[in-house]
């Protein structure tokens, strides 16, 4: 479940940056921020399940334009975090900016994994060998 994995990743972070009480007040703003992000996520995973079901044919600037008002509502969900983690990430001491570095780079490792999985798996399903 998605909601698991969110409340997981929220926990893990701020178990690793072990915030002092003067920086719990701006942790609820983060907090909101990346359940905002992961809510929109679902909201899209639900679109294109919806998508994979209809059978109506869509012209391709149709599907542009859902994939340009996607971006936009990512990048504003992205803004809305950085916008949050600003007040928060100015009280961080060095040892806290090295653990919130390390979490990132295993997060942004992580999702480039995934992408490289379902790369793979739309060409496997191009050429025909799915399963």
């Amino acid at each position: 479940d998605l909601k698991v994995i969110t409340e997981r990743r929220i926990d893990i972070v701020k178990a690793a940056l072990q915030l002092t009480p003067a920086q719990q007040k701006y942790w609820p703003a983060v907090e909101a921020a990346i359940r905002g992000r992961a809510d929109a996520r679902r909201a899209r995973l639900v679109q294109l399940a919806g998508y994979a079901k209809d059978q109506r044919e869509r012209s391709p600037l149709d599907l542009l334009r859902d994939r340009a008002d996607a971006l936009t509502a990512r990048g504003a969900a992205l803004k809305k975090l950085v916008d949050a983690w600003q007040p928060l990430y100015d009280t961080l001491d060095e040892a806290q900016r090295i653990r919130l570095r390390v979490l990132a780079l295993f997060a942004l490792r992580e999702m480039r994994d995934i992408a490289e999985s379902r790369r793979y798996q739309a060409m496997d399903e191009e050429y025909g060998f799915e399963d």
